[in-house]
């Protein structure tokens, strides 16, 4: 049993969109009443109440506001949540104090149980019916897999004007075999490195595979640019002191926004579907392939490194005299989009009941370590260093292929200067916090040693590439 997550887009007539707007509203409302409650009562009163204590009063709440009566109790409870999730942040100190929301910046509400919705689909377009405000919307979209509907959130989208059904479905899908339960041979086994130059460098022991950079940012950032200066020659709102946006200004808003979105759309896709130029074909007859897709049908084994994305793109400290570089750097880091990515090919590698095996970078350093003699060379981490040479055995390869081959080398135990006790050493998997047919090295080594017994009794064995 497994519950997936599925959106949909909604496309409400005009009587429909103006019902929704209004219970948007409400509970827009409804959402600042709480956090309002929650204030007064600490001022006045130095009491700290919780949420079963608001949703109580929900019922006199209703008899003094009669609109909100036709809205069901369960999707208000779960507005109230919203209060109380956002004050435990603020206590366990992962954000500041909840403040009121505008109804600019409030997204929808949630139906947390069955109750009040229905839909009439099997996983592809369809519709939507929300009994409390007495509608029924038509909604397109497609879920790889469907089953039984538990929870609804209704969001609307300002920036693009466009109202979205976010459903949770609980759906019978097998669960990944690891080790001697799966018909996996655990014998094809890739090392990949993401990079700015070159997206994705693949290695699986005898061949690179490269995936280009197709810089989605850097192609639209000159249009970008002309719309938001465009944008500033605009009466901007300040809401504070009470200025309204003209509607020039919001018309080049939106003009910036749709190209940020397109450019955030095709990196997306992208990062599912690749022209099939690495393979020799011309791209006037190359085929598109999914990217993290074709990589995780054609290998039962993962091997990359731990990335700190956030760390990665943080910015330069002040008075820091590459500034400009960093942020040109952080720039590139997230066009390609490294932690969806690392992501995407996790989970689709581990859904078929591969392994993800990741590196302690820190430790096993790829970028600086020769994958021939094993020596660490610190110049060689300097991002401008593009070509190695070991001046120790003379070894010679670009830098990404060089790390790739560094981590292809440690996952086997044959690299040079490192070792081959790697499960001391913190070379992790993914699999091991999510399932107890884990990938860590020790199972590895018995899955390697010996797979599954046959009906003859004979055991068949498992080797490494």
């Amino acid at each position: 049993m497994a519950i997936l997550r599925h959106t949909f887009r909604l496309y409400p007539n005009k009587t429909a969109t103006s019902k929704m707007f209004y219970a948007r509203k409400l509970h827009q409302l409804l959402y600042n009443a709480g956090i309002a409650d929650r204030r007064y009562e600490w001022k006045a009163n130095k009491k700290s109440i919780g949420y079963l204590d608001q949703q109580n009063c929900l019922p006199d709440f209703k008899k003094c506001w009669p609109e909100y009566k036709e809205l069901y109790s369960t999707s208000l409870q779960a507005t109230l949540k919203r209060v109380d999730l956002a004050y435990n942040r603020f206590f366990q100190g992962l954000g500041g104090i909840p403040k009121y929301k505008p109804i600019r910046k409030y997204s929808g509400w949630t139906y947390p149980s069955k109750a009040g919705w229905k839909t009439d689909t099997n996983g592809k377009d369809g519709t939507l019916t929300l009994n409390d405000l007495g509608l029924t919307i038509k909604m397109r979209g497609q879920a790889k897999s469907w089953g039984t509907p538990t929870t609804l959130t209704i969001t609307y989208k300002p920036s693009i004007n466009a109202w979205y059904a976010s459903i949770t479905v609980k759906t019978e899908t097998p669960d990944p075999k690891y080790g001697s339960e799966s018909d996996l041979k655990y014998e094809k086994i890739v090392a990949y490195d993401l990079g700015t130059e070159t997206a994705i460098t693949a290695f699986n022991g005898s061949e690179f595979e490269e995936i280009a950079n197709r810089r989605f940012t850097k192609t639209l950032e000159p249009k970008v640019k002309a719309a938001g200066k465009e944008k500033r020659r605009k009466q901007a709102p300040n809401f504070k002191k009470g200025i309204k946006a003209s509607k020039r200004w919001k018309k080049a808003n939106k003009k910036e926004s749709q190209l940020n979105r397109k450019a955030a759309n095709a990196r997306r896709d992208w990062q599912h579907v690749l022209m099939q130029s690495l393979m020799g074909e011309t791209p006037k007859t190359a085929l598109h392939r999914k990217v993290t897709s074709d990589l995780s049908s054609r290998y039962d084994i993962g091997v990359t490194e731990k990335l700190n994305t956030k760390g990665m793109t943080r910015k330069a400290k002040k008075g820091s005299k590459r500034k400009k570089q960093k942020a040109g750097l952080n720039k590139a880091i997230l066009d390609v989009g490294f932690g969806t990515l690392n992501k995407m090919l996790t989970y689709k590698i581990e859904l078929k009941g591969g392994i993800v095996l990741q590196l302690p970078t820190r430790q096993l350093k790829p970028s600086q370590r020769c994958p021939e003699c094993g020596k660490v060379h610190k110049n060689w981490a300097e991002l401008s260093n593009r070509y190695h040479v070991c001046d120790a055995c003379g070894f010679e390869l670009d830098r990404d292929k060089t790390s790739t081959m560094v981590m292809f080398n440690a996952a086997l135990g044959k690299q040079p200067g490192y070792g081959t006790d790697l499960d001391k050493r913190g070379f992790s998997s993914s699999t091991s916090k999510t399932s107890k047919h884990t990938g860590s090295m020790r199972q590895l080594g018995k899955m390697k040693r010996q797979k599954s017994r046959s009906k003859d009794g004979s055991a068949d064995t498992l080797s490494w590439p």
